[in-house]
């Protein structure tokens, strides 16, 4: 059977209340393409992903989820990377409202 993508990670968008996603809160609907960024410099943890939608920044990975992720972008591995909205639901608190899923994309040839 052929795969032509496969679950590598699902978790909440940690410190989402401390960026930018209420600017695009409409917009974050399960499907939502996002964008992840690996940031070596960060001073607080130097295997941060950060998560945007467009160029709004919403938050974070996990930390205790992000260190295999960080390796791949660092090295450039992003392109087999595809990061979306999972879920969403509001009535929960800001920091569980959103889900993202990361899936490594399949690369072989059809």
């Amino acid at each position: 059977m052929y795969e032509r993508s496969r679950n590598l990670l699902e978790c909440h968008i940690a410190g989402f209340t401390y960026y930018d996603g209420l600017d695009v809160i409409d917009e974050l609907v399960p499907g939502a393409i996002l964008t992840l960024k690996s940031e070596p410099d960060n001073p607080y943890d130097p295997n941060a992903v950060s998560i945007f939608y467009d160029d709004t920044k919403l938050g974070y990975i996990p930390r205790y989820e992000n260190q295999f992720l960080s390796d791949l972008l660092y090295f450039g591995y992003d392109e087999f990377i595809v990061a979306k909205i999972s879920s969403c639901n509001l009535e929960e608190h800001p920091e569980g409202q959103f889900r993202t899923v990361i899936k490594i994309r399949d690369n072989r040839d059809e």
